[in-house]
């Protein structure tokens, strides 16, 4: 029987260097055909201006934090997360909130939950009013609780030597409120 195949003669030689070259050649094609497949894969996630609502990019757990916090909505908080984790992420409680009726601050959270803080309610069942520290006048600032006659001029009279408050603490850092009548007038206080 005859050979139908020759070998060059040194084809080991040969073989030694064009192996490996031919084996990178064909990872790099492959990497290359990877990465440009993936760049033109169509994106999932939604667009805020199709459903009129702005969707945090996906990654963790999606709640709603609704009621009485500083900036209500949908936030994406990493999984095994809390509610009181949830309650900061949308900017903590606000003064109006009813602190005897929170949930759970300690319970864990499972994606799509609502978590809803309850507002203060007075006797009569309506929310309670705030009123504006800087634009107040004399007569709203006296019907407050914790606020008597002279502490209101004085808080009239801060407002008006500095230019108004920056934040209702000051209150307390600054004209002497108690730490007591703070917790309490801070409810119905705004800026």
């Amino acid at each position: 029987m005859r050979k139908l195949v020759r070998l060059i003669p040194g084809w080991k030689r040969i073989l030694l260097f064009a192996a490996p070259l031919a084996i990178s050649a064909g990872a790099l094609a492959g990497a290359y055909l990877y990465a440009t497949s993936a760049s033109a894969a169509p994106d999932p996630t939604i667009h805020p201006g199709t459903v009129g609502i702005e969707v945090p990019p996906p990654a963790g757990l999606l709640v709603h934090v609704v009621g009485a916090v500083a900036n209500p909505g949908l936030y994406r908080i990493p999984r095994g997360s809390r509610v009181y984790d949830a309650i900061a992420a949308a900017g903590g409680l606000s003064p109006d909130a009813d602190l005897s009726k929170l949930p759970n601050l300690a319970g864990r959270l499972t994606d799509g939950e609502q978590v809803k803080v309850a507002f203060a309610r007075t006797t009569s069942g309506t929310v309670i009013t705030r009123t504006n520290l800087n634009t107040a006048t004399l007569d709203e600032l006296e019907a407050l609780p914790g606020f008597s006659a002279a502490f209101a001029q004085e808080v009239i009279d801060y407002r008006t030597n500095f230019g108004g408050f920056q934040n209702t603490r000051e209150l307390v850092e600054i004209l002497g409120m108690s730490e007591a009548e703070y917790v309490i007038a801070r409810r119905f206080l705004t800026l």
